[in-house]
């Protein structure tokens, strides 16, 4: 801008640049959003906590919260509660159901296994164990049903399994439920994103019992929201914690070849995009580009946001990552993998990357992890390998594939793959931003 200034233009020129500019900016800014637009990514979209409930709401948090210890003092002279519904939770995994039956070939659907608060007292009871509102956390709400969702953690209680496993109820992997999930079901995503949010909160809970600051014990408030250190000295908030990862799909000067990374961890002929957290002190872009050349020695100029995803199916001690989704456009192409951190990363066409996408058979996948929670729910679970059902109709294994729609990797590659995100407005505004820089 100030090489602009000081190059003789006379001030009409400069204020008739800027305002295309601003307007060139205004247009491609709409057109991108409508570019990019589609349902949101796995975890996110939760149904029950699309907004928070007004204080003097009955189903807010405090209001929910009051109700909740009527209800568990039997209060019968208290005013009449909303109905309560419980999820717990055993080692990280939600309780589950599966509507499928024997001798039907349609695909079975797993539901989340809500179970109501006097039931869920009453379980913990046969137990010795008494139910307080301490061990319940506010998930969110639904003012049609007239009703308030809570998660609850009952890890140590052993026999609960058998007890619930009568009913046909169990608890399953979160990350199967996600494999299991149809992502074009809104309503079965909804539920999914109800367990993300549920598994993040109670893991968080779990490993933040202790203030950070003085060391005494952290206690639930507002309807276990977030912690408060017991000791009246210091009384220190604590909040949920919140991981963010920056996500990148590496795109060559020629925006024809995608930069792909395989780690040790992934299934036999996974290739994903390249991912890192973010450090303190620094920008979103910022990382991405750190990242990038420490992982791989790809220099990166251009980083444009994508999208963002939720993922609580990282460790326990990590519960709650945000995935930050971007393109980085290399501003080199020579590859030095980092094996501390990657197997391998290579340059993809274009043409390879579609065909990873075609030959993938994620419906398959989807189809045999519900088959999976169906058996586990009626006591007959059966080892499968899901990387397996990733084939071409000869049979033979695919030579590669990404991940599936469930995650924001999938995405990124496949809108790289089937639209350039540079083209139309987007290659204008690239344009302009270059010509500014020459000025």
């Amino acid at each position: 801008m100030l090489s602009l200034l000081s190059s003789g233009q006379p001030p009409i020129a400069i204020f008739n640049f800027f305002s295309k500019t601003r307007t060139l900016t205004r247009t491609i800014s709409s057109r991108s959003v409508m570019s990019i637009s589609f349902k949101p990514h796995a975890f996110a979209g939760n149904p029950i906590r699309s907004q928070t409930p007004k204080p003097h709401d009955p189903l807010s948090p405090s209001s929910a919260f009051e109700s909740l210890k009527a209800q568990l003092l039997q209060h019968h002279d208290s005013p009449i509660s909303p109905n309560s519904k419980v999820l717990p939770f055993r080692k990280g995994r939600p309780l589950a159901t599966s509507s499928g039956c024997e001798g039907d070939d349609s695909v079975p659907n797993w539901h989340l296994g809500w179970i109501s608060l006097d039931d869920c007292k009453g379980i913990l009871a046969k137990e010795g164990v008494q139910l307080t509102e301490e061990s319940l956390v506010y998930l969110g709400s639904r003012s049609e049903e007239d009703a308030v969702y809570w998660a609850i953690d009952v890890s140590e209680q052993n026999e609960l399994v058998s007890e619930l496993g009568g009913r046909q109820l169990c608890f399953v992997e979160l990350r199967t439920l996600m494999v299991a999930t149809d992502w074009a079901n809104s309503v079965a995503m909804g539920e999914l994103a109800i367990a993300g949010h549920a598994r993040a909160m109670l893991e968080w809970h779990d490993t933040a019992r202790f203030c950070g600051h003085c060391g005494g014990k952290a206690v639930p408030m507002e309807a276990g929201r977030r912690k408060q250190c017991s000791n009246e000295l210091c009384k220190k908030r604590i909040y949920p914690r919140v991981d963010p990862v920056v996500i990148m799909l590496v795109i060559d000067r020629e925006n024809d070849r995608a930069l792909l990374s395989r780690q040790s961890r992934f299934v036999p002929r996974m290739w994903s995009c390249l991912s890192g957290f973010i450090e303190p002190g620094e920008s979103l872009e910022e990382a991405v580009r750190r990242e990038t050349y420490e992982e791989t020695g790809i220099e990166v100029g251009d980083v444009v946001y994508h999208s963002s995803q939720p993922w609580p199916v990282g460790p326990s001690n990590m519960p709650c990552q945000l995935m930050v989704g971007f393109f980085a456009y290399a501003k080199s192409l020579e590859i030095n993998v980092d094996k501390a951190e990657l197997e391998d990363a290579q340059w993809h066409s274009r043409e390879d990357v579609k065909k990873a996408l075609t030959v993938a058979e994620y419906e398959k996948a989807q189809k045999t992890a519900a088959a999976k929670v169906n058996q586990i729910c009626k006591g007959v679970e059966k080892v499968q390998n899901f990387s397996a059902d990733y084939s071409v109709e000869s049979g033979e294994l695919a030579p590669m594939f990404i991940p599936g729609p469930f995650a924001i990797a999938h995405h990124l590659i496949s809108t790289w793959a089937h639209g350039d995100p540079l083209t139309g407005a987007g290659a204008q505004l690239k344009q302009l931003s270059c010509s500014i820089s020459n000025l």
